[in-house]
């Protein structure tokens, strides 16, 4: 039986930065960090109890593909990936459990902000825009059916980046500037404004705008590719840091998982119903169905832990080929 590997201790060989949701941070130097991508899994912004075996090799080579993909389609792409190999600080002993689901990546200033992209009105976007005609407070065309696709193109719906245990909050794509005062840039947005909030008055310019642009592009690029696939990402979301001695926006953190994005398969895709879906939205509806939704403490049942496991290797093996 494959393990599950939860949590990581490189005794003593790197000094731990940070635990994430999914990933363990360790410092190589200071310009260097090693990610790890454990079989944690989160949903509702709640981290499971258990995990999915072998997940974490999964996301770390589906990220390392579509960087490979994304670079080649966008040449002036910048990210922070520089290798899969493990540093040689870190025992052998422990390569066997961290090889491939483990990078190298520089390390960089990253930005406060989830930068989502959406293509197709689906999940909470539908939700909202049945009550009010609206995504993320943005006013789309009338009409629309559940998954179809948005017909003036994606649009970009950010968020607040969370610490771990809180939750993110939408905030506003547009580039103005709001009545209040400016100096609170550097904070959290107000609790009472969340939905306002524009993203250029937490990054600043012209990053929010770069941001914007960006994520929009790689969004595109990656559907395109995906189609051929035989997937359609519906949406996903996106993570940037900045070099700071370049002045350069650097796509960072994991890209197109199904732990970040919605996948859909091609095949049976079908506007005016929800579809099915190679990533975590198995979990998430037996947590509603369970009534756990958001709630801590909770284990999956091995079912689910199966079944889970299933959509993600299916995702990463339609995505890569399975290589």
């Amino acid at each position: 039986m494959t393990s599950t590997v939860t949590t990581t201790d490189l005794q003593g060989a790197l000094p731990l930065i940070a635990r994430g949701k999914v990933r363990d941070l360790y410092e190589v130097d200071d310009k260097t960090l090693l990610f790890i991508a454990t079989d944690r899994i989160s949903a509702y912004d709640v981290i499971m109890e258990n995990g999915i075996p072998n997940k974490g090799v999964l996301l770390t080579l589906c990220t390392q593909k579509w960087f490979q993909i994304l670079s080649d389609a966008i040449p002036s792409l910048r990210t922070h990936f520089i290798t899969l190999d493990l540093p040689p600080q870190v025992p052998a002993s422990l390569h066997p459990v961290l090889q491939n689901r483990s990078m190298q990546v520089r390390k960089l200033k990253v930005f406060p902000v989830e930068a989502i992209v959406r293509g197709y009105i689906t999940g909470s976007a539908w939700n909202e825009y049945k009550k009010s005609g609206t995504v993320h407070g943005i006013k789309v065309a009338a009409g629309l059916k559940e998954s179809e696709a948005f017909p003036d193109g994606p649009i970009y719906t950010p968020s607040t980046k969370a610490e771990q245990g809180e939750h993110d909050e939408n905030i506003h794509p547009d580039q103005g500037s709001l009545d209040y005062d400016s100096q609170c840039l550097d904070t959290s947005p107000p609790a009472d404004h969340e939905s306002l909030f524009p993203a250029a008055a937490i990054v600043g310019e012209p990053y929010a705008s770069k941001i914007a642009s960006l994520a929009i592009e790689l969004y595109k690029a990656a559907h395109a590719y995906a189609l051929t696939r035989g997937v359609i990402i519906a949406d996903t979301k996106f993570e940037f840091g900045l070099d700071e001695e370049t002045d350069e926006v650097v796509l960072v953190d994991e890209v197109l998982t199904p732990d970040s994005s919605r996948f859909w398969p091609k095949d049976s895709y079908e506007v005016g119903r929800g579809q099915q879906s190679f990533d975590k939205q198995f979990l998430r509806d037996w947590l509603v169905k369970e009534g756990l939704k958001g709630k801590d403490g909770v284990r999956m049942p091995e079912e689910i832990v199966q079944k889970t496991g299933d959509k993600y290797r299916e995702a990463w093996e339609k995505i890569t080929g399975g290589n």
